[in-house]
């Protein structure tokens, strides 16, 4: 009967280590458009008026993109619609009687590396749009347009992240550590 428990842990072993590696290797696809809101400074209402513009902006981008399939679909309609994207932020921060100036720029735009979920992101130039609000001496936050990524989080803005856990993966880690 020991044998047969300490056969079954080792494969489920295998199966966590294995599923850890396959996580690892998540990567951001060469062909992807990225979505970048950088906050004035760090102080809250500066980061509070940078998560309502993201909000807002998300949520138009995700009803301008949904069922897109590709990102030559994506990238025409970010750029037709540039013009009511800067609008929406421009009547955003006037209903929160914002002062600062923005700028938003659809292009390559630099992103500094990031470390998310236990995946390291590379600093680089990437295909994006990035609103900078104010000085943009703030924290930034950033996700994925196309694959749509961060979209997912637009249509269920409501949902708190959430870690799931495998109950024979709660005992390797609680006996194996």
């Amino acid at each position: 009967m020991k044998k047969i428990i300490l056969l079954f842990l080792s494969i489920i072993s295998l199966f966590y280590v294995y599923n850890n590696a396959q996580a690892s290797e998540d990567i951001i696809p060469d062909e992807a458009i990225r979505f970048r809101v950088i906050a004035n400074s760090n102080t809250i209402y500066d980061q509070n008026i940078k998560i309502q513009v993201r909000n807002v902006v998300q949520n138009k981008i995700f009803e301008l993109i949904n069922g897109k399939e590709t990102i030559e679909d994506t990238r025409n309609i970010i750029k037709e619609n540039i013009d009511e994207i800067d609008s929406l932020v421009k009547e955003t921060l006037k209903k929160l009687n914002y002062d600062k100036d923005y700028n938003i720029n659809y292009g390559y735009n630099y992103f500094p590396k990031k470390e998310y979920k236990g995946i390291e992101y590379k600093e680089g130039k990437y295909e994006s749009l990035v609103i900078t609000l104010g000085d943009g001496d703030g924290d930034n936050w950033w996700c994925v347009l196309f694959p749509p990524l961060c979209l997912v989080e637009a249509d269920e803005s409501d949902v708190e992240d959430a870690e799931y856990t495998f109950f024979v993966k709660e005992l390797i880690d609680k006996y194996f550590k």
